[in-house]
Formats: C-alpha cells, sequence, structure tokens
C-alpha cells in the first residue's frame, strides 16, 4: 500500500505527462489536495510531501484545521457555502469555488468589506443539468457575472468549477469539461469589467485526465491521495 508522499508524487507524474499529451504546461495545473474529514496531522503529512494547497467542504471544518495549521497551507473552500458559513471563511481563504447565488455574493461582499479583503472566487456551474448538483445553469451564468461586477467590487470572479455526473462514461464527463471550458472562453469575449478567467477547477480522482486535457487548471484530488472516505 502506497504511503502519502508515493500518492502525491505518483498523482504528481500523472498531470506531467497528460498536460505535456496535450502540449499544456504541467505548471498551469494546480493539485489541490481535498482534506474532507482528513485529520490535521494527515493534512501535515501531505503538506511536508509536497501539496501547498487544500480544499475543505465544510467551512467550519475549514475553520477548525486553519487554528491548527494556519498558513502552512493555501485554502480553498470548495464545498457549497451556506451564507451563515461564510464568516468563518472569509478571512482564511485563497479562493472559493462555489460562488452559485445572489445572496451569496452578497454576504460575501459584506463579510470583506467588513475585513478590508478582495475574495476571489469561482462561479459554480451546473454544466451536466443534473438536479441533485448545485451550480448555475449554462443560461444564467453571463447574466450573474455581469451582475456580480455591477454590485460586489471586494468579489474577484476568477473563473468557473463544475462537476462532472460521478457515474458517466468518459464521452459524458468530456462534454460536461468542454462545455465548461467553452463557456469561460465565451465569458472572456464579453470584456466584463473586472472579470478574469484564469482557473477552471474540474476534475476529481476518477476523472482529473480528461479534465486536464479540456483544460482543467485546477483538479481537486482527495480519494487517490487520502483514501475512501465517508461523506
Amino acid at each position: 500500500m502506497k504511503d502519502i508522499k508515493s500518492k502525491i508524487e505518483y498523482i504528481k507524474n500523472n498531470i506531467m505527462t497528460i498536460a505535456k499529451n496535450v502540449e499544456r504546461n504541467p505548471e498551469d495545473i494546480l493539485l489541490l489536495g481535498v482534506t474532507k474529514t482528513v485529520d490535521v496531522n494527515v493534512i501535515q503529512e501531505a503538506i511536508e510531501s509536497g501539496i501547498t494547497e487544500v480544499g475543505e467542504n465544510k467551512p467550519q471544518e475549514l475553520q477548525r484545521k486553519y487554528d491548527v495549521i494556519g498558513d502552512k497551507v493555501k485554502w480553498h473552500q470548495i464545498g457549497s457555502l451556506q451564507t451563515n458559513k461564510v464568516k468563518y471563511i472569509i478571512d482564511k481563504v485563497t479562493l472559493i469555488h462555489s460562488l452559485d447565488r445572489i445572496s451569496l455574493a452578497e454576504e460575501i461582499q459584506k463579510r470583506a468589506e467588513l475585513c478590508d479583503l478582495n475574495i476571489e472566487c469561482l462561479v459554480q456551474v451546473n454544466i451536466s443539468g443534473e438536479e441533485t448538483k448545485h451550480g448555475l445553469k449554462k443560461n444564467e451564468v453571463e447574466g450573474f457575472i455581469r451582475e456580480c461586477s455591477k454590485r460586489f467590487d471586494r468579489i474577484k470572479i476568477v473563473g468557473m468549477m463544475t462537476m462532472a455526473p460521478f457515474d458517466a462514461d468518459d464521452n459524458e464527463i468530456r462534454k460536461v469539461f468542454k462545455g465548461l471550458k467553452d463557456l469561460s472562453e465565451y465569458i472572456l469575449t464579453l470584456g466584463i469589467k473586472g472579470v478574469e478567467m484564469r482557473e477552471l477547477s474540474m476534475g476529481m480522482s476518477q476523472d482529473y485526465k480528461i479534465a486536464i486535457e479540456e483544460g482543467a487548471t485546477i483538479v481537486r484530488i482527495g480519494t487517490s491521495i487520502f483514501g475512501s472516505r465517508n461523506k
């Protein structure tokens, strides 16, 4: 059984190979360690083994772990974010992956003003259209981004995030990831003030190869580093 360091090295080598095969620079792709339910000591081991940025699903878990680990690593909020939980993570995160509604944008703006911070966010898009998934529908994204640009000067939209259906075949997964890439390129052509499309957060342990081939800049890897976990 591989230890965490070996697993991380294996994934990094995979990322390098996949990127080079599609003529991308491997350095443009971030391996984000997903630390949901992972104990602090295990996260410390991952950091010592080369993980520089981690993603948490639950804000209070992020806060709890941050209180121990601090800024030894950069923190991402990757799970759905309730408005009443923004206060726990606003001054701790490098990036919020799950901006998907105006009420959340309003709360991020309010908390960012109180802390005198600018907060980088990704717009979460439900490309697959699954009812069980969070995120904006594809046809809602442009209007949402335009409104955020006009109203929320503390929010810096720097890209988008999506999830592929867990049990889909490779063709369907590729269609989802390509759909997000195409949408990001379209948004970029609009020249909306303060909006960048430099990040595409897509791909997890089971499908990061396809995600990289379709333009992912952040792959969210948990199981392949830390093993299977309870939700």
